[in-house]
């Protein structure tokens, strides 16, 4: 690897390898990504109802050899899913074991832009990490990136936690969970969106913690990570909400930063 690196994270991660020759035409078929589009993309495997099962990160290494790069409690459920869908397509589904890492600045390998800084993922590599899981989780935060069990769950469709703008194809075939992902694109809009706050503050509020607005409830805390003495956390909050309200948390006021 060559790297002229700001700092180095680790990142956990569960991998599953499709390969064959029908596994691009099978993948295309299941994700919510075109996966011809890059060597890299990101997608959504979806239930029919467009509930998020996995959020991926898809590496096409060769040809007719894919990695799929997702949350480390999510490989079995990817594979399940994949394999339960297969039927006649010539492509194996099966796990493999790596290791990955954050690496942020100049350097080779798999783009990774949830971070707010350039950064790539590499995997095996020896590389020493100089941030810990609390640095790593702060940039995430402040990114505004929604995480599977904070943002990401069965509660949440994917236009609410901001994951149609980059892994979402709307020219590409069907897929599980297209049609309520278009009809809401063309027809709709959601009622809710990520938002990053920050108040001043040492506690770290719970998930679910609400967030008020003129005495209201109108959104609800996902993830939160201290950053000096400040708190900044990820949120829903209903659109309707002008950007610059002053929201409650508790019994702290919040603004919006991203």
């Amino acid at each position: 690897m060559q790297t002229a690196a700001t700092g180095v994270a680790r990142r956990p991660r569960a991998y599953v390898r499709v390969a064959g020759p029908d596994a691009e035409d099978f993948l295309q078929r299941m994700l919510s990504n075109d996966v011809s589009a890059g060597e890299v993309v990101d997608a959504l495997l979806l239930t029919p109802k467009a509930r998020v099962i996995a959020p991926l990160r898809v590496w096409r290494r060769g040809g007719d050899d894919f990695l799929l790069l997702t949350e480390p409690e999510l490989g079995d459920t990817v594979r399940t899913t994949l394999l339960r869908a297969r039927f006649a397509a010539k492509c194996e589904i099966e796990p493999e074991q790596h290791t990955s890492a954050i690496v942020f600045g100049d350097a080779d390998g798999i783009p990774n832009p949830d971070y707010g800084m350039p950064a790539v993922e590499v995997l095996d590599d020896p590389v020493e990490p100089t941030l810990d899981d609390e640095a790593l989780e702060l940039l995430r935060i402040r990114a505004g990136t929604a995480r599977y069990g904070r943002e990401i769950d069965d509660r949440v469709l994917p236009a609410e936690a901001g994951l149609v703008e980059h892994a979402v194809s709307f020219t590409k075939g069907c897929y599980p969970g297209q049609e309520p992902v278009a009809r809401l694109h063309y027809r709709g809009h959601a009622n809710r969106g990520l938002r990053v706050l920050a108040w001043e503050g040492a506690m770290l509020p719970e998930p679910d913690e609400p967030v008020t607005y003129k005495g209201k409830d109108v959104g609800r805390i996902t993830s939160a990570a201290r950053d000096g003495d400040r708190i900044v956390a990820l949120a829903y909050v209903r659109v309707a909400v002008p950007p610059d309200a002053r929201l409650v948390v508790g019994t702290a006021v919040a603004e919006t930063i991203g």
